[in-house]
């Protein structure tokens, strides 16, 4: 379940909420799509900000990205096609074929700047999962 702001936010702005199979279908349609993938607002409080934020990016780019926002419970099989390692996440699509991803949080102009880069790109795979920093083993352990 979203969260109370983020359901609001769906309502309001009439924002399609996805699972894979809607997502393949909707962002195969759009000429450029991002998904809001935002984890569990109740631990991440960055979570709402980017929330907010969603709508304004949409209208900052004139409706030319479509925006989808995650279903909670196809997150994290999502998460594992686009191979991101944090939440929230924005999920930047062309034709349905991977761009980029923009972890977390930032200020307007850096959002702005980083789209723009991103949705210059060629389609990709996403680049492979990298554990965040600190999670590896411990210096001197090796592994098999």
């Amino acid at each position: 379940m979203h969260s109370p702001l983020l359901t609001s936010i769906i309502e309001r702005e009439a924002l399609p909420v996805v699972d894979e199979t809607t997502l393949d279908r909707l962002a195969t349609d759009a000429a450029f799509s991002m998904v809001f993938f935002p984890g569990d607002a109740e631990r991440l409080a960055e979570s709402n900000d980017v929330a907010v934020i969603l709508p304004e990016l949409h209208k900052a780019f004139s409706g030319n990205i479509a925006a989808f926002v995650a279903d909670r419970g196809s997150e994290r099989e999502l998460q594992r096609r686009y191979r991101f390692n944090r939440f929230p996440s924005l999920v930047f699509l062309r034709h349905g074929h991977y761009l980029g991803v923009i972890q977390g949080v930032r200020d307007w102009a850096d959002y702005l700047n980083e789209i723009s880069e991103i949705l210059s790109r060629e389609p990709s795979d996403p680049p492979p999962f990298r554990f965040p920093d600190g999670c590896g083993a411990p210096a001197g352990v090796h592994t098999h």
